[in-house]
């Protein structure tokens, strides 16, 4: 990835049980890099309860790890979330009943604020959404339909309508479609590595070339 981009996304499932030490192989192989690394987490990533140190480690390493934060790089602002669960349209859950109803209805909402907020600090001509979880239910076709609202929430692309976005990544939907449209028609790729893999005999690896501020060609490419 690092010889055909200027950029690597990193769309979460940094490790796999969510391990200090699974995120020390991955910032040793990411230190010798010479291009910039941005990364959101995935639900992987939290099984062992030490997301904080996982963040430190790779942070240490270079890596802008997003939570709700932005970055910009050659002119292209980056904001980036984990995202959540919760459904998508009219099937979404809605926070109403046990109070683990509301509280998990909570958790996507505050996941959609941190998105926005990110967003909304950006003043780059260019802005790419970094997700962990699906913004629209066209990327997770693919997934049996009861595990749908597991896999992402249309809470999470009501700051993509608001905001310019040039492109959103994500990935989690393991068997899902490579891409789809939000409703305002910016492009959202799912680049998830079995997807990518199914797709295609090349490296299972997104690129997207997008024009910098500065007038150079920029290679953008997420796994």
């Amino acid at each position: 990835m690092a010889q055909g981009a200027d950029v690597l996304l990193l769309g979460g499932d940094l490790c796999d049980a969510g391990l200090p030490e699974e995120a020390e192989i991955l910032a040793r192989e990411i230190g010798i890099l010479k291009v910039p690394v941005v990364a959101v987490l995935g639900n992987h990533d939290f099984e062992a309860g030490k997301a904080p140190e996982i963040v430190e480690v790779l942070s240490n390493a270079g890596v802008n790890v997003l939570d709700g934060k932005s970055c910009e790089i050659y002119g292209i602002g980056f904001a980036g979330v984990k995202g959540f669960a919760g459904g998508f349209g009219e099937r979404a859950l809605q926070p109403w009943g046990e109070p683990t109803i509301k509280a998990f209805v909570h958790e996507a909402v505050e996941e959609a604020l941190k998105l926005e907020s990110a967003l909304a600090g950006l003043r780059t001509p260019n802005r790419i959404a970094l997700l962990h979880y699906s913004p629209i239910v066209e990327t997770v076709m693919g997934e049996p339909p009861e595990i749908f609202s597991f896999l992402g929430s249309s809470r999470l692309e009501d700051p993509l309508n608001r905001y310019p976005v040039a492109a959103v990544f994500h990935g989690h939907a393991h068997r899902g479609s490579p891409e789809g449209v939000t409703k305002t028609g910016v492009r959202v790729f799912n680049v998830a590595k079995s997807v990518l893999q199914n797709v295609s005999d090349a490296p299972p690896f997104k690129i997207l070339e997008i024009d910098c501020a500065e007038g150079r060609r920029k290679d953008e490419t997420s796994s």
